[in-house]
């Protein structure tokens, strides 16, 4: 039997990340089953400081913030676990492949998909997608490498 999905808030994402504001990218977990695929949601303001630059006028999300919380999603995958068995790893993004198909503006929501493709002890690879509604604004897939080291967070 599937374990029951399940949802994160902020203070708990914020217990499982080691980013913080500015730079922390994922506001709430809307599915999460270990290993298997989670759900995530970044909320888009027009209060985001890289909106002033990105681009005055007409502000898009920058893509590399759209690939970090994608990243920040992938490792929620591996956080219920560890928080079951007491292990303390870090994850580091080893390499992107992603394309994007639609901007993402201030006031969209944020949909961020992950599925593992392939998990070792040392790395994982992912599969991901960024949907704002029915349109898919990033899709692709991302490594990352799996470090037991002592956290400083």
């Amino acid at each position: 039997m599937a374990r029951k999905s399940r949802m994160f808030d902020i203070a708990a994402i914020q217990k499982a990340l080691p980013q913080r504001f500015p730079f922390l990218m994922i506001d709430r977990i809307l599915e999460l089953e270990p290993k298997k695929k989670v759900i995530a949601l970044k909320n888009v303001s027009i209060n985001e400081g890289f909106f002033a630059g990105h681009f005055p006028g007409k502000p898009v999300m920058p893509g590399v913030l759209i690939i970090e919380s994608m990243a920040q999603a992938a490792i929620m995958l591996f956080y219920s676990e560890e928080m079951n068995s007491g292990a303390k790893k870090n994850y580091y993004l080893g390499s992107v492949k992603v394309r994007f198909t639609h901007p993402v503006f201030p006031g969209d929501q944020l949909k961020i998909i992950v599925e593992p493709l392939k998990i070792t002890s040392a790395a994982a690879i992912v599969s991901v997608s960024a949907m704002v509604g029915e349109q898919e604004a990033a899709k692709g897939e991302l490594a990352l490498s799996i470090k037991d080291e002592p956290r400083t967070f």
